[in-house]
């Protein structure tokens, strides 16, 4: 079956204390185990956008998938975050799990979506199967690189002025190749971005009342008790290698594997050895 996007959308009500969330996600497969995909910050990001390349090997391998809109980004409600933006989609998370009725999962998580998912992993470490971390994990910073980096800073702009110049600067750091990036798909990340803009509005009011919206949970990487998979682009731009070195070293039980020739991006970029690389991990 191939699923799309519009065919695959879901929308769910999640409490957070005195708040409420209308969440949207995507649904596919019907397998018994579940597999929860986490996205980044980018402007426009989407479960979907940063994961369609690897949806149908998931569910062709037995599982059921869901891609979680975070708030703030894609159709879920819009929010400013003035605490932790890691712990808040933690429990957006869980409380996504717990309306659906889906007591355990694995989780995915790329960039902004690796540190959701160790907090989640932190804070409730019986739901959770294992880990997969691409690009983020722990707010902790690089040890041979400038901070912020050269994507935070672009990523940043393009918040604060949201043009399709400033989009193609960001993308052209964002992938190590950047032949695939076509007008086609500036104009549609650009047409994402402007419809929502509540979501790039308070994305600047969250940084500006908390600039730490990641947390560093390095020292608290040893109570991670799911086994983990670290996935790492060399090239990254955004978040360096040498992080994902730093999740190795800290969690108690987890591999890492480094593309050559990548940045940011490492599910899309190499999506096939990537998808081959997950399935054999999740159910091994």
């Amino acid at each position: 079956m191939t699923f799309t996007e519009a065919s695959s959308s879901r929308f769910v009500d999640v409490r957070d204390g005195d708040d409420g969330f209308r969440i949207h996600y995507n649904d596919c497969g019907n397998g018994p185990g579940v597999v929860v995909m986490l996205h980044g910050s980018g402007p426009g990001a989407s479960g979907w956008a940063n994961f369609h390349r690897n949806v149908e090997p998931l569910v062709d391998a037995g599982w059921r998938v869901l891609l979680i809109d975070c708030p703030g980004w894609s159709k879920s409600d819009s929010v400013v975050c003035t605490g932790s933006r890691s712990d808040l989609n933690a429990r957006i998370t869980k409380g996504v799990l717990d309306a659906l009725g889906i007591g355990r999962a694995h989780l995915i998580g790329n960039s902004m979506g690796g540190h959701s998912a160790v907090a989640f992993a932190l804070a409730w470490p019986e739901r959770v199967g294992r880990l997969v971390l691409m690009g983020g994990g722990t707010g902790g910073p690089s040890q041979f690189m400038p901070m912020p980096t050269e994507g935070i800073k672009l990523i940043q702009a393009l918040y604060r002025d949201p043009t399709i110049e400033n989009l193609k600067r960001m993308m052209a750091a964002f992938v190590f190749d950047t032949s695939s990036l076509t007008e086609a798909l500036y104009q549609a990340r650009l047409e994402n971005m402007l419809a929502r803009r509540d979501h790039l509005e308070n994305f600047v009011k969250s940084s500006a009342a908390n600039p730490r919206q990641f947390p560093d949970y390095g020292h608290r990487l040893g109570e991670v008790r799911a086994r983990t998979l670290v996935i790492w682009g060399r090239d990254d731009r955004f978040v360096p290698f040498d992080i994902g070195l730093r999740l190795v070293w800290g969690l108690p039980d987890a591999d890492l594997h480094l593309f050559s020739r990548c940045g940011h991006w490492a599910q899309l970029e190499h999506a096939e050895k990537f998808n081959r690389m997950v399935v054999e991990f999740l159910a091994a």
